[in-house]
């Protein structure tokens, strides 16, 4: 049955609200949700760039990491390469994907472009119609003439899976972008976006929220402006280290200078920040490699970012890319982002891996555990979060400051969390000792004293509500509420966490190490579970499923009536129960040989051997070069530029090939790459396959 929604007008009541529906709004300091405060955690996953018949597996996955709402472009080029033939089979099959969305609960915001960039060659424009000779993105008749051709495709294929159809779709974004990387700024562009909007409206994208990119000066057309923030700028043309980057750093400011900064900068924002929630739609999941510049994000990386973010007043934290992927085959090309196609940086020919939280071939990474830890934490305790004004002390701190501690606060009179940072992406931050942090509100709350290491990050809550009991401080991070009989609130961290109640009663707690919380996860069957397991788990038809090695241990509180399909209890760890799965089975091997070599590149066969009964089995490749290409036969399955991590290679997703062929290009000294880290040189070149591993997953 469809939701009651109900349209208000578009302006601004006396409580605040704006927007068109009661079901998804919002005012100038958060999202709303059927009335109540709403802080949603959203992911960028592209359905063309991954193959349909992982698309409901990785959606799972994406609900377990804690991700709410699932982003994704539409891009253009890869529905209507040839003009006039419109594609929606195989990974272009939108309508099978918003239904997915429908089957596992997973909200929607389709980014429809028509414009899109995600390193997509012409930025998701068609070839052809970059030849027509007129205007693109602006008012031009015969431009709008062919977005409304496109775009009524578009809706064709999502056609009753609007949110006031009873769809996932509550959300659109128009354009990227837009006034920063081309496009008109000003009062022309503020016009083309509102034209675009009508248009997407007349086309039946009638939705709650409208969103569209918000920094670098671009024009948003009066719709929600969303913002961005990278650890790094694999985009900068220098070839050297750059900057302490801003994005560790807790502030009010919304923009991020470095983005897009092969293209414009623009400090300046076209809209009033105080009139607008502070959303986040692309904040790095990770980096995706260039040809010239190389940076590896790491997990505290990203955690350390969220956590800047958190504390900074963000009221939705909104990953790209969330899911890594590969770019689809082109007719006439292909369709990745290069200087060819007229963009300044070049990117691989498929790989879209982008060091995301799930990677190209849908493995977990530890960037995924790390936003899990948040995203965990938001589904539980969001809308507290969501209501609480920041306020940040010390003010104006430079990133380059690696002696001060950084902190801030989300509270209002009576209770709040207390945020610190003490990590800076590629700088070693002064260790703090006997630190007294302590809670803002109408009485100041004082923690005991702690010593706070270089690279430490994280947040605590005082007088915080648990049910009808007040948890006046702790030195510890909450993490998630599991519903049974009695209540359970679970926390975090590594620090003596002296649970500090008020009054006499105390909630039921279980503490956790930051290394179990990252392995932690929340099941509901009968009640709520908690699984510890550095392996995928997920509920699927009433049933706990973990993926893994052949032999896995993994811990469960409270025990599982029912057990674990798979596992065998096998004895207790405190209130866990553990269980085991040891099967016996033989293992994937891979053997490789040097078949062909030239001065620009050496050239691999591989075989495979297979185990029986795997769900997959992932090559890594050690290697030292420029950039590697996997072939089978003569069709290019992915490509790699160097960063000095291993290649990985997802076995199921080409069907399990036997025999594969690698091909690595040398890579001199002198060569213009930043590199974090350089292969061994031999005579001043790399140029070899050292190592190539494979890896059982079962299920």
């Amino acid at each position: 049955m469809a939701p009651v929604v109900r349209q208000v007008p578009w302006s601004i009541p006396e409580d605040g609200r704006m927007g068109f529906y009661l079901g998804y709004t919002y005012n100038k300091n958060y999202l709303i949700k059927d009335e109540n405060p709403w802080f949603p955690v959203m992911g960028e996953i592209h359905y063309s760039r991954f193959r349909e018949e992982f698309w409901e597996e990785s959606l799972r996955k994406m609900k377990a990491g804690g991700i709410t709402v699932a982003a994704t472009y539409v891009f253009w080029i890869h529905h209507e390469e040839e003009e006039g033939t419109f594609v929606f089979e195989g990974c272009r099959n939108l309508k099978k994907f918003v239904e997915l969305c429908r089957k596992t609960h997973m909200k929607l915001f389709l980014r429809i472009g028509p414009w899109c960039h995600g390193e997509v060659r012409n930025g998701g424009f068609p070839d052809w119609l970059m030849q027509k000779g007129f205007t693109l993105r602006c008012d031009d008749e015969r431009y709008l003439a062919y977005v409304e051709r496109f775009w009524t495709q578009i809706y064709e294929q999502v056609r009753g899976q609007m949110y006031e159809d009873g769809g996932p779709v509550i959300g659109i974004q128009i354009e990227n972008e837009y006034g920063h990387v081309g496009g008109f700024s000003g009062e022309a562009g503020e016009q083309h976006m509102r034209t675009l909007k009508g248009l997407a409206e007349k086309t039946g994208f009638r939705v709650p929220l409208y969103t569209a990119t918000g920094w670098g000066g671009a024009v948003t057309g009066g719709m929600l402006p969303v913002m961005a923030g990278y650890c790094e700028a694999p985009w900068d043309p220098r070839l050297t280290e750059i900057e302490a980057n801003e994005n560790y750093v807790f502030s009010g400011k919304r923009n991020d200078a470095l983005v897009a900064n092969d293209h414009h900068v623009c400090s300046e924002l076209t809209f009033s920040p105080e009139d607008f929630p502070y959303l986040t739609a692309e904040l790095g999941g990770g980096l995706q490699p260039t040809e010239h510049r190389r940076p590896v994000p790491t997990g505290t990386d990203i955690g350390a970012m969220s956590l800047a973010k958190l504390g900074s007043g963000v009221a939705m934290l909104g990953y790209y890319m969330y899911h890594g992927g590969s770019n689809p085959k082109g007719k006439f090309s292909t369709l990745q982002e290069s200087k060819e196609s007229g963009y300044p940086n070049n990117v691989p020919v498929v790989n879209y891996d982008f060091f995301a939280p799930i990677r190209q071939y849908g493995q977990i990474s530890e960037s995924y555990k790390e936003i899990k830890l948040l995203a965990m934490f938001l589904a539980d305790f969001g809308d507290d979060m969501a209501k609480l004004p920041e306020e940040i002390a010390p003010a104006d701190i430079s990133p380059e400051d690696t002696h001060s501690l950084r902190t801030s606060w989300r509270h209002d009179d009576k209770h709040g969390y207390v945020f610190f940072n003490n990590y800076q992406r590629k700088r070693t931050m002064d260790a703090h000792r006997g630190v007294k942090l302590t809670g803002r509100c109408r009485d100041t709350v004082e923690f005991h004293e702690m010593d706070i290491p270089s690279g430490a990050y994280g947040f605590f809550p005082y007088h915080m509500k648990l049910g009808d009991k007040e948890l006046a401080s702790a030195a510890a991070i909450p993490l998630c509420r599991l519903e049974g009989s009695e209540t359970c609130y679970v926390f975090y961290g590594d620090y003596e966490p002296f649970y500090c109640w008020k009054g006499e009663d105390a909630a039921w707690t279980l503490h956790l190490s930051r290394a179990d919380a990252l392995n932690a996860w929340k099941i509901t069957l009968d009640r709520d579970y908690l699984i510890l397991s550095d392996n995928y788990v997920w509920e699927e038809d009433g049933e706990v499923k973990v993926t893994g090695a052949l032999h896995t241990k993994i811990k469960c509180y409270p025990d599982l009536s029912s057990g674990i399909p798979g596992f065998a209890r096998c004895g207790r760890d405190g209130i866990f129960t553990v269980y085991e799965r040891n099967q016996e089975s033989s293992k994937t091997s891979a053997k490789f040989r040097l078949i062909s070599e030239d001065e620009e590149s050496r050239t691999y066969e591989t075989e495979i051997q297979y185990a029986q009964d795997i769900l997959d089995c992932i090559l890594t490749f050690a290697y030292g070069g420029d950039k590697l290409e996997i072939y089978q036969e003569d069709e290019l399955l992915n490509d790699y530029y160097y960063t000095g991590e291993p290649a990985e290679l997802s076995l199921r997703y080409f069907d399990f090939p036997e025999k594969l062929l690698v091909k690595i290009y040398a890579l001199r000294e002198g060569h213009k790459r930043f590199l974090e880290k350089w292969p061994e040189m031999r005579n001043g070149t790399a140029c070899e396959l050292s190592v190539v591993s494979a890896r059982d997953e079962i299920r």
